[in-house]
């Protein structure tokens, strides 16, 4: 590694192995029952919630550390509104034929269709957008490096801080989503990734059966 200014590496645990195990079962255990929500409430969250699984989702790993990304939460019931709208229109083409026969075969066991009522109903919609230009700085113009993996590790860190939370989520990615960029008043340089909603379940809300069917460790890991 070149010689450049550094701090000391970030202080972890001292554990066992044994004590190691066990932190990552208990991880898991508390992570495993994580699914996507349909149904919220609108009773309110604090912002302070949201501020801080912000915030942990910005300590994600990124190209170069220009940490490209930004997060426009939505809290106005107009502007909710108006991203339903737009969205709704878009999945009604989803829906009648763009998607094709065997996307919607795919989502079929799910049961999703056109109708995104929670996009109104929760109390957060956080948009996430990948930036193409910018950098550490304010105003700074750079290119931006790995921005989709990058955001998708950010995106990951947000989910599982907002459930550690008790907040149920769902990701929501309609396709074009350019509307969100004029809608949330971003620049040209950003790229809508999508939406997540965050709020508290709805006291009837349930989960497919086909959504809690996980692939075993085996299926998922190979160790060469």
């Amino acid at each position: 590694m070149q010689n450049v200014p550094s701090v000391p590496y970030t202080d972890l645990p001292e554990l066992t192995d044994e004590e190691r195990i066990a932190a990552a079962a208990r991880f898991y255990d508390e992570i495993r029952d994580r699914r996507s929500c349909r149904m919220f409430t609108d009773a309110p969250v604090p912002r302070e919630v949201i501020e801080h699984a912000i915030r942990a989702a910005g300590s994600a790993p990124n190209g170069a550390n220009h940490q490209p990304w930004h997060f426009a939460v939505i809290e106005s019931a107009d502007i909710k509104a108006k991203v339903r709208a737009a969205a709704e229109e878009e999945e009604r083409k989803f829906y009648e034929g763009k998607a094709g026969d065997d996307w919607l075969d795919a989502l079929a066991p799910i049961g999703t269709d056109a109708d995104k009522d929670f996009l109104t109903v929760a109390p957060y919609l956080i948009v996430v957008f990948g930036q193409r230009k910018g950098g550490i700085e304010p105003g700074d113009v750079k290119q931006n490096y790995y921005v989709i993996e990058s955001v998708g590790l950010a995106c990951g860190l947000l989910l599982t801080a907002l459930h550690k939370a008790g907040l149920a989520t769902l990701t929501h990615t309609p396709s074009p989503m350019g509307f969100l960029r004029e809608i949330c008043g971003r620049p040209a340089h950003e790229k809508p990734v999508m939406i997540i909603v965050a709020g508290l379940p709805a006291k009837d809300a349930a989960v497919p059966v086909h959504a809690t069917k996980k692939k075993p460790l085996d299926q998922i890991t190979s160790w060469l």
